[in-house]
């Protein structure tokens, strides 16, 4: 008696339909956002026709050269070299997502695919991903640093982060950590799994600092990253005639996403710009302008590139990249 092998073509056909749901998914959530969000879109575009157009085009150009600096923090971040093209091409697809799913985890889930699909095993993946959120937040608060030491009055401090709340924000912040080292000391499970990864990610971290070239990519990438981001919010003051220094601008923004890193909200829609419209209102920007200034900016850090950003994660899902 012979055995008869079920064929696989109707799973085969399961995947394909999988991925094609997939790479449809992104332009509907995209169209979700966009009819969610038409008010602030148009009164954007609206900002965007009385501007100075060769500041829109230096903040287009920070834009773009900041996924450039996002995959050079990436790149920097694993021992392996991996393909450049798709590796930029990822950076701009994880900005769609990164805008469509709570803080972070579009861009983390894009990457951490990525790496996987490329052959890095997932323990290292991971490392790889939380060596590149550390060294991005402590390139974002280290230019802050520098720059609240260098224009230290630059910032109206009691306008932007209230006195009260202090107290109760570093309680809260206590308050995380006791719980999250009182859960650790009771689930073993958990305890043996978390120090497992902090090994790879420590390995991880000392054969990436072992070459220059490497480590030169993740510190060079990560400051640059948030310098840009910056650069592009001066750029578009001064399109807008914003009377506040470009300096100052950027300490502004630098504050401002500093502030609303924590607030899980999907790519900070929201939360982003009424931070930026305090901060530049502290660093002594007319509200008016000061709104004008954020909203024209969203348009073309978020809103330009999030359509052709979906395409390009729906073609990366359809290619199999991710």
């Amino acid at each position: 008696m012979t055995a008869v092998q079920l064929p696989e073509l109707p799973r085969r056909a399961r995947v394909r339909r999988i991925r094609q749901i997939l790479c449809l998914l992104p332009l509907l959530l995209v169209t979700v956002v966009a009819v969610e969000h038409r008010s602030v879109l148009a009164e954007g575009f609206g900002h965007l026709r009385n501007a100075r157009w060769p500041w829109l085009v230096v903040a287009v150009g920070a834009t773009c050269l900041t996924w450039v600096a996002a995959a050079l923090t990436r790149q920097g971040a694993v021992v392996e070299a991996l393909p450049k093209r798709r590796l930029v091409a990822t950076q701009f697809a994880a900005g769609a997502a990164n805008h469509l799913l709570p803080t972070g985890l579009g861009a983390s889930a894009v990457n951490l695919r990525f790496m996987t699909v490329c052959g890095l095993p997932l323990a290292r993946s991971s490392a790889a991903l939380a060596l590149y959120l550390l060294a991005e937040s402590i390139g974002r608060v280290g230019l802050l640093a520098a720059l609240l030491i260098a224009f230290p009055d630059a910032l109206r401090l009691g306008t932007l982060v209230p006195g009260g709340a202090v107290g109760p924000l570093l309680l809260a912040v206590v308050a995380v950590l006791v719980v999250a080292a009182g859960v650790l000391a009771c689930v073993r499970r958990l305890r043996t799994a978390v120090v497992s990864f902090l090994r790879t990610a420590l390995g991880e971290a000392r054969s990436v600092h072992t070459r220059p070239a490497r480590a030169l990519a993740l510190w060079g990438g990560s400051l640059a990253f948030p310098a840009l981001q910056a650069t592009g919010l001066a750029a578009v003051g001064q399109a807008l005639g914003l009377p506040v220094p470009p300096a100052h601008m950027a300490l502004a923004y630098l504050a401002a996403t500093v502030a609303v890193a924590l607030v899980p909200v999907p790519g900070g829609i929201g939360s982003v710009e009424a931070a930026l419209i305090v901060a530049l209102v502290a660093a002594g920007g007319p509200v008016a302008v000061a709104t004008a200034v954020v909203l024209a900016y969203r348009i073309i850090t978020v809103w330009l590139p999030l359509l052709p950003g979906a395409l390009t994660l729906g073609a990366l899902v359809r290619l199999k990249v991710i």
